[in-house]
């Protein structure tokens, strides 16, 4: 049986359209840090998606910073999900997290 040698990664952003000009990382984690940040999105109902490809990407920006405009596309797509699932636009919800 193999071993899968990899670990969880999650990271959480926040976007405010009042105070903020971008989405910025409010925690990221692995392994049991990850678990914890999933954890705490599952009980406040804070969507989460799987994408292995942009938790590499933002795993390089610190806790506290907005994500650079390289990542402006991505982040959109993410939270258009979000939108989308929460049967919102944009205008009617300021405040979005979302756990990666």
């Amino acid at each position: 049986m193999k071993q899968n040698r990899t670990k969880n990664s999650a990271i959480s952003l926040k976007y405010n359209g009042d105070s903020n000009r971008a989405p910025r990382v409010t925690a990221k984690g692995q392994g049991w840090i990850a678990e914890k940040i999933i954890a705490m999105a599952q009980q406040q109902n804070i969507p989460i998606k799987k994408d292995k490809y942009l938790v590499e990407l933002l795993e390089k920006i610190d806790v506290g910073r907005e994500i650079p405009e390289s990542l402006y596309k991505l982040v959109a797509e993410l939270l258009a999900w979000v939108y989308q699932l929460n049967n919102e636009y944009p205008k009617n919800k300021k405040n979005h997290r979302v756990k990666v």
